[in-house]
């Protein structure tokens, strides 16, 4: 065997093993876990759940919930993407539409809860400002609300990217075949969309349905899926084995639901060139769409304008005057203070951990020659890992590492998070070291480069672009992440996002504002940051 694949094959390997040790004997264990009886292997567990009036509604709940939520992110989602690129508005209005719509990944799903409270509800400041309540934000309304907000920056990303490679001529050439108006958006618009329109409809709907922090904060006596495992497992009176069965149960419609994306791959329109065209000048249509999505903006403005404004205000809604004392308050506490030290450095370590071994395993897939199964497993596990959902995966390693030197340790919460994310950053840099030039490593290896050489002096540089997006992708979704992180972060390893659910029970809602506020201004600056790097590495 050849040296530069004997070092591939030697990084397959440990990767392998991370994720055996990491992903499959957990998931494993907790399936073990779930047939677990007084007796040894029993099927009354399932029987007991499925039976239970408790988990039924709850699954109705959140099917119901969920399914609604999709829908209006799909709509909403569809609204801002044709806004961007089959119409004429403002160029800066364009921009900050895409602004505004990608803002709510920059914060915990958790926070979104009590902007809602805080926004609808009795003492709400919409509800202040205009007189009256909109909807009760607790149940079903609230938890629509923030699924909605949740899902939109997916639905709005999916729909928007499809968008831009539809071949814009076809309008063209419908114009010139006089097509009704209606005719013509469905053939050259919405039919070209339909697989992405389905995928879109599916992927709200399982991140929805796998959410944990909205009904955590606004769930009141609506309870779904998210909530009954998280009370089955950390509740007053837990009960690990039925909490198995539920945690397995929720991975059914997260299988079945990428078992459908993968199928609908198939019907995906793909143009060999997307070419540009002027759009017909349509002031109605213009002027109706870019309200509609300045609306749609605003309305998101509108409920997360209380994380700006309520750690600057005394003590709402009794005392509405300008005030720092929150923010010296936090900044003065050592505990509050720790707990952001520590999720910077989970978010740091788990971006740099995630870019190498997400890196490293996406060489292997596209630029090595180390046989055809091995890559293929890669491939794989990034499905695998896209199915799994966040608190099965917390709960897995609850089981498995509880007792051992790495329980509740900043380790642990970086692997959980490198593993937890790791499909969308390895599908990037999968398809960018698959553009590059196939000549590379033949040149480099006539001029006598290693492996390691190659990859450290022509890859890289070539996927400077893409490494830094995964930087930042890393980064964001781990210092916002709750799902996973909260069956497995201890007293000394409290991050934000599990220190605000703390600080629900103990009804402490100005330090959940500063937190969420001081979160968002670091995502923030570091999306910023990376984006700049990212221009000048694309221009290099």
């Amino acid at each position: 065997m050849k040296t530069r694949e004997k070092e591939y094959t030697f990084i397959y390997t440990i990767l392998f093993i991370i994720f055996l040790l990491f992903l499959a004997y957990p998931i494993i264990s907790l399936l073990a876990k779930s047939f677990q009886g007084i007796n040894g292997f029993t099927l009354n567990n399932y029987s007991e759940v499925l039976k239970n009036e408790e988990f039924i509604i709850a699954l109705k709940n959140s099917i119901v919930v969920s399914l609604s939520a999709a829908a209006c992110s799909l709509g909403l989602g569809f609204l801002l993407a044709y806004t961007l690129n089959f119409t004429n508005v403002w160029p800066w209005l364009k921009k900050t539409i895409s602004m505004i719509a990608s803002m709510p990944m920059l914060l915990p799903t958790i926070t979104y809860g009590f902007a809602i409270i805080y926004s609808f509800g009795k003492q709400g400041l919409l509800t202040q400002l205009a007189g009256f309540q909109f909807f009760n934000v607790y149940g079903f309304g609230g938890i629509l609300m923030g699924y909605i907000i949740y899902t939109l920056p997916t639905s709005f990303l999916l729909l928007n990217n499809a968008m831009k490679q539809i071949d814009k001529k076809y309008l063209l050439v419908s114009r010139l075949m006089q097509d009704h108006a209606l005719r013509s958006f469905f053939m050259t618009i919405l039919r070209p969309l339909l697989a992405t329109l389905a995928t879109c409809l599916i992927q709200c709907f399982f991140l929805s349905f796998t959410d944990f922090g909205i009904p955590a904060s606004v769930g009141g006596r609506y309870h779904v899926i998210a909530s009954l495992l998280y009370s089955y497992m950390l509740g007053s009176i837990p009960d690990f084995v039925r909490g198995a069965v539920v945690a397995m149960m929720m991975l059914l419609p997260s299988i079945l639901s990428i078992i459908i994306m993968q199928y609908l791959q198939r019907y995906q329109i793909r143009y060999q060139q997307v070419s540009e065209t002027i759009l017909k000048r349509n002031r109605l249509r213009d002027s109706l769409l870019g309200t509609l999505s300045s609306g749609i903006c605003f309305a998101l403005i509108s409920v997360f304008a209380v994380i700006f404004i309520l750690p600057f205000i005394r003590q709402w809604p009794y005392q509405i005057s300008f005030s720092m004392e929150h923010i010296y308050a936090v900044f003065k506490d050592p505990q509050l203070l720790h707990v952001l030290k520590n999720t910077l450095l989970m978010a740091f370590g788990s971006a740099v951990l995630g870019t190498l071994f997400t890196y490293a395993a996406a060489l292997i897939s596209e630029r090595s020659h180390i046989g055809k199964y091995k890559c293929k497993s890669l491939d794989a596990l990034s499905l695998i890992t896209n199915t799994i959902p966040g608190m099965v995966i917390g709960i897995a390693y609850l089981f498995i590492f509880s007792g051992t030197p790495l329980q509740n340790t900043m380790p642990l919460l970086i692997v959980c998070n490198v593993i937890h994310f790791f499909s969308t950053p390895y599908l990037m840099l999968k398809e960018s070291l698959g553009k590059m030039n196939a000549s590379f490593e033949t040149t480099a290896k006539l001029m006598g480069d290693s492996c390691l050489q190659t990859i450290v002096r022509i890859i890289t540089p070539n996927a400077r672009y893409s490494l830094i997006e995964v930087f930042s992708y890393y980064f964001i979704n781990s210092a916002v992440t709750v799902s996973a992180i909260i069956f497995i972060a201890g007293a000394h390893t409290m991050v934000i996002t599990t220190k605000i659910k703390e600080l629900q029970y103990l009804a402490k809602f100005n330090e959940v504002f500063v937190l969420s506020f001081m979160l968002f201004a670091v995502n923030l600056t570091v999306k910023y940051i990376c984006a700049r790097l990212a221009r000048k590495g694309k221009t290099v």
